[in-house]
């Protein structure tokens, strides 16, 4: 049975800033949260049941020292106190990339928020970081067809590279898209 979210009031005020170490832990539980959501009937649920939100906040906060001498930045979306996304962008590290191209390489919501401008904020605070004129990229999951309809809606189209990535045990297609 459906419940009113009682987040959905709390999103009145999203502030969108620079995400700091400190931030690694709830990252790391939206992150999780978002993927166990997300991919559910795409990744294996052990996988999935097993991802841990402390080892994934050891990892954030190594990305998030280490991420801006490598030209990686990272926002997090918040109202009040809670943490309600993050997005993560860096250089391009596609093969076929040329100098100045930008990767979106993470973009996830505490699912309690999806369908409230959340991931629309943080998509155009990325957008205007790289700027109008910088070809941005990012890979999805072929199934996932929510994130594909969203990146669609926000410039993106697939540009006929696909990957296969193993992910906890099941071989998923990757696609990936283009803003140019």
């Amino acid at each position: 049975m459906w419940q009113c979210d009682p987040m959905a009031e709390q999103l009145d005020e999203v502030t969108i800033r620079a995400a700091r170490t400190a931030d690694a832990s709830a990252i790391a539980q939206v992150h999780v949260r978002s993927w166990q959501e997300a991919y559910a009937g795409i990744v294996p649920s052990a996988y999935l049941a097993g991802l841990d939100p402390a080892q994934r906040a050891v990892r954030w906060a190594e990305d998030l020292r280490s991420g801006p001498d490598e030209g990686i930045l990272t926002w997090v979306a918040e109202s009040g106190p809670r943490l309600l996304g993050f997005v993560t962008l860096g250089p391009s590290r596609d093969e076929d990339a040329r100098r100045g191209d930008r990767e979106i390489y993470s973009i996830y919501l505490d699912p309690g928020t999806w369908g409230h401008g959340v991931a629309r904020d943080l998509m155009r605070t990325v957008i205007a970081e790289a700027g109008e004129r910088t070809a941005l990229s990012l890979w999805v999951i072929a199934d996932n067809e929510r994130a594909r309809h969203f990146y669609r809606r926000h410039g993106f189209q697939p540009d006929g590279v696909e990957r296969f990535d193993d992910v906890g045990g099941a071989n998923l297609l990757e696609v990936r898209y283009r803003r140019s």
